[in-house]
């Protein structure tokens, strides 16, 4: 079943002979519980791309459509809520909340929804990656690793449609990068959870399902 598709998405910046064509009429679909990489050197436009997916950047033409939902006709507000409820979002530099522990950080966007936190799920996500040990711990006493398992765990606490990961990998060493992305390939699994990944390393996109290459804004394979 298709979880997302993307139509003929268009994003330019500048005019002229500064037109930038970030994403110039690109179209994919991915499918339920597959796991997606989107690969692009720097400025082909993947990061472009994750934003339109995700909701924090609109399209100048084409739209989005998420579990059955086309986003670009939602305003703000309803955006807003939309994305905390069916997109969960991994960043390169985890985005983590100081002054929060690690449970608190995980279940911080349930708790901002204002729904009741599913505790046996969080602790299930918690054992399978490896830091139920660290409930109480703080992002500044974490490794990077840690703190990427943290972000992991909070983009699946709210059982969102969709995962979207921003480059997990592109501040921890290779040992590392291949331990957080297995991590992340098995809860998705597990958990029947749909992740799109952006990355610039071939050898990281290789562990997803299916890879989609991105040049110059466009979209040169894996579209089916």
């Amino acid at each position: 079943m298709e979880i997302l598709k993307a139509e003929n998405l268009v994003k330019y910046y500048g005019k002229g002979e500064s037109l930038v064509k970030a994403v110039d009429h690109s179209s994919f679909s991915v499918a339920s519980g597959e796991f997606v990489a989107i690969v692009g050197t720097s400025g082909s436009g993947k990061s472009t791309i994750l934003n339109l997916v995700g909701g924090l950047d609109t399209p100048d033409e084409g739209r989005v459509i998420i579990d059955g939902q086309d986003i670009s006709k939602m305003t703000q507000d309803e955006l807003t809520v939309f994305r905390r409820r069916k997109i969960g979002f991994i960043f390169q530099n985890y985005n983590l909340v100081s002054v929060l522990n690690v449970y608190k950080n995980i279940v911080m966007p349930v708790k901002l929804d204002g729904s009741q936190v599913d505790k046996a799920y969080i602790s299930r996500i918690m054992k399978m990656l490896g830091i139920e040990n660290k409930r109480k711990a703080f992002p500044g006493q974490l490794s990077g690793g840690q703190q990427q398992r943290v972000a992991i765990a909070r983009a699946l606490a709210a059982k969102p449609s969709i995962v979207l990961a921003d480059e997990p990998t592109g501040n921890l060493d290779s040992k590392t990068s291949q331990e957080v992305m297995g991590l992340l390939k098995m809860t998705s699994h597990e958990f029947q959870q749909t992740v799109i990944m952006i990355t610039h390393n071939e050898e990281i996109a290789q562990m997803a399902d299916r890879i989609i290459h991105i040049e110059d804004g466009k979209i040169l394979g894996g579209e089916a």
